[in-house]
């Protein structure tokens, strides 16, 4: 197990942080020691908290053409024929997957190809299972295209707690699936939209493993 590169800056910060409190609770309430024993152990499960976010595990990731591949951990919490209004502004399939806290929080390319469309949009700050989410909320939009053409749509959205979506492709780069595409901190949740001919492969409420388990085939 490794700690994810987005998460260095924060994981220094707040051991900085911690350190200086609990010398604080030491040197000003010393006398007081269930107290300074307290802050010692919050400080102690709120570092561990951190480090499991910023988690980066060893997987055996899954690659094959014809398959899209989920492209975050987390629960199934919508399968529906909707209307995507930003890029294909008509009828697709929408996958989407809720990102808790507790998740691994990086994101993997479902398919390869190029990306053909990429738009970052600031936003509002819903939690990220309402269904504003997806055109309200803090989010990036990212269109891949196959070498036939097929086209499909992977939308990270930030959360309630999230302050920060991270992405790493271009407009236009070459993109290789299940290769890493960014990150998002602190709860959120990442939408595919699929032609409607899309087999899709996973149920509602399921819970899936980025990278590794197959979300549809088109």
């Amino acid at each position: 197990m490794k700690l994810h590169r987005e998460g260095h800056g924060i994981i220094i910060n707040t051991i900085t942080i911690l350190l200086a409190l609990n010398f604080a609770s030491f040197y000003f309430l010393g006398k007081y020691k269930i107290v300074v024993m307290g802050i010692m152990l919050l400080s102690l499960i709120f570092l561990i908290l951190i480090l499991q976010f910023f988690r980066y595990p060893k997987r055996s990731l899954s690659k094959n053409e014809k398959h899209v591949i989920c492209p975050a951990d987390g629960k199934v919490v919508v399968i529906e024929k909707t209307f995507e209004p930003e890029y294909f502004k008509d009828e697709r399939l929408q996958v989407s997957i809720f990102m808790s806290p507790l998740n691994v929080h990086a994101n993997w390319y479902p398919i390869s190809g190029h990306v053909k469309f990429l738009k970052y949009h600031k936003g509002k700050k819903l939690v990220a299972w309402h269904p504003k989410a997806s055109t309200e909320n803090e989010r990036t939009t990212i269109v891949i295209s196959k070498e036939n053409h097929k086209e499909i749509l992977v939308r990270q959205i930030a959360g309630a707690l999230a302050n920060r979506i991270i992405y790493y492709p271009q407009q236009g780069d070459i993109i290789r699936q299940c290769a890493e595409l960014g990150f998002i901190k602190f709860g959120s949740r990442v939408d595919v939209y699929l032609p409607l001919t899309a087999k899709i492969n996973v149920q509602l409420n399921e819970n899936v493993t980025g990278g590794v388990d197959i979300l549809a085939e088109f």
